[in-house]
């Protein structure tokens, strides 16, 4: 480089020397010392070979600061060499001259870094010196100022997809990520090339990335399915491994991995599975009436007070029959049989592991009738969070319930603590669920929501306090699991269902075009 350099220079001295007659010729008397092309190229060589001391003997009358001027300058610049390519000076008066030069300033981060400029000489004193302005340093000094490279300092991280991929844009996932980058430490630098304020040029830092879950395809699609509706919440997980593949989240005031909120019909998968596991099966004879009072205790009927008759257990399911879930609840299960289930599914009242915290469901042990009628039904004591009501629906498609969680679970034990063992569920109820949960889908409560073939779900009303009934959809399709959730929205079937058919349109057409 310093060859190379050396070179360079070598060739424009000679240049200079070469033309040394014009140079004197131009002196315009006797009497003056030396020419013009001798003061510029000995000012070029003191120059590149930064002998500022020499340089300055060569200034007419030379700013005090001459000196610091070019040595914070080559600090401020990270300069690591500078090569000069002069041309042959000109006259511009009868004694004075110019040689217009060009240069390049090697940066240690920027690199190469070409200007033009012009060194000015007259005869003063009787020998030609140098006009020096700061402009001569270079031409972005002209009305002086600095120039410089500033650091960009950048702290934290840079969360990607899955893929690798930046997140998509209005995900309405912002306080997961928030929740996410806090965990890490990380620093990034970058450099602004700066002249009088301005910058010119930029390096960007480049922060540590770590890599979520989050889907992409399935985040953006989400996002979408929720545009234009309020306090509601999309949670995505896949099914085989429990990663939290999307979370669009546009409650107010509350949050779909922590908060709780009673689970209404969805909570009939866990039901149905502990009375399927009590000896019933989907094709088990049973009766749907309208109304039914448990003896000696409450009343509890369906919506819309329908009395379907006799049909299957299966097909009790699809329509969501709370009188069919209370009368065989109370009449077959243990006291703690309803509870031992959900257990199994992730309602422990324990903190799930995600990497950004969360929760699951809970419930208390029913100590009578009217509880556990009410704990049938996903009311009551039975609370659950929209990320624990997807687990649920990834559980009967996988058949096992998994923890769900937003990092690897290297990274997540590191800051959550160890995660809960995942639960291997009996295949044989787990392969009737799944019938069940198709059949809500084709002839019961989600119908006529129109959703993509091969979606499973279920439906679920849950009344609340203090406000309006909250609307839920809980399913799956091809080893996405998803749950739906609208506080306060009403009808899980009307409400619910008609987002999770956007929402998996909208995977559909992200995946087909990518």
């Amino acid at each position: 480089m310093r060859r190379r350099r050396l070179i360079a220079l070598g060739i424009a001295i000679l240049a200079v020397v070469c033309a040394s007659a014009f140079a004197i010729a131009m002196a315009g008397s006797p009497g003056v010392l030396g020419s013009a092309g001798q003061t510029a190229t000995a000012y070029f060589r003191a120059w590149a070979e930064r002998d500022v001391t020499a340089m300055k003997r060569l200034v007419d009358h030379p700013p005090q600061d001459f000196t610091l001027r070019h040595l914070t300058l080559a600090e401020s610049l990270h300069l690591e060499e500078i090569v000069l390519d002069p041309s042959l000076p000109r006259s511009t008066g009868p004694q004075t001259a110019e040689a217009p030069f060009s240069a390049t300033m090697r940066l240690k981060e920027f690199g190469d870094w070409p200007y033009e400029s012009i060194l000015r000489l007259a005869v003063r004193d009787g020998q030609w010196k140098v006009v020096w302005t700061p402009e001569t340093l270079h031409p972005l000094l002209k009305e002086g100022g600095v120039l410089e490279v500033l650091p960009i300092e950048v702290e934290g991280v840079e969360l990607v997809t899955a893929e690798g991929e930046t997140m998509p844009r209005k995900g309405y996932n912002d306080t997961y990520l928030d929740g996410l980058r806090s965990n890490f430490e990380g620093h990034s630098q970058g450099w602004a090339l700066m002249a009088n304020g301005k910058k010119i040029k930029e390096i960007p830092p480049k922060q540590p990335k770590v890599t979520t879950t989050i889907s992409r395809q399935v985040q953006a699609a989400a996002a979408r399915a929720l545009d234009g509706v309020n306090d509601a919440a999309i949670v995505a997980v896949q099914s085989s491994t429990g990663a939290v593949l999307g979370v669009a989240d546009r409650l107010e005031e509350a949050n779909a991995f922590r908060d709780y909120f009673p689970p209404g019909s969805t909570f009939k998968v866990i039901s149905a599975a502990a009375l399927l596991k009590s000896g019933l099966t989907a094709d088990t004879p049973v009766d749907c009436p309208a109304f039914y009072q448990i003896p000696y205790h409450s009343q509890v009927r369906n919506a819309g007070d329908i009395d379907r008759g006799a049909l299957t257990f299966g097909q009790a399911f699809a329509h969501s029959c709370n009188t069919t879930f209370v009368q065989l609840g109370t009449t077959r299960l243990p006291e703690t049989a309803l509870l031992t289930t959900a257990q199994e599914w992730g309602f422990t009242g324990n903190g799930l592991p995600t990497g950004n915290g969360g929760a699951c469901g809970r419930m208390n042990e029913p100590a009578n009738s009217d509880q556990l009628m009410l704990a049938l039904i996903g009311q009551g004591s039975v609370e659950a969070t929209p990320l624990c009501m997807a687990a649920v629906a990834a559980a009967v498609e996988s058949g096992t319930w998994r923890p769900p969680r937003l990092l690897p679970l290297k990274e997540v034990e590191r800051i959550d603590g160890r995660a809960p063992e995942p639960v291997a569920l009996d295949p044989g109820i787990v392969a009737q669920l799944r019938e069940m949960m198709l059949t809500v889908v084709i002839g019961g409560t989600a119908s006529e929501g129109g959703l993509p073939e091969n979606t499973a779900g279920k439906t679920g009303t849950a009344e609340s306090y203090g406000g309006g009934d909250h609307a839920w959809f809980i399913g799956y399709r091809n080893d996405v699991a998803f749950c739906v959730f609208v506080r306060h929205g009403g009808s899980g079937a009307k409400v619910a269902v008609p987002i999770a058919d956007r929402f998996l349109r909208g995977l559909e057409s992200t995946i087909a075009r990518s």
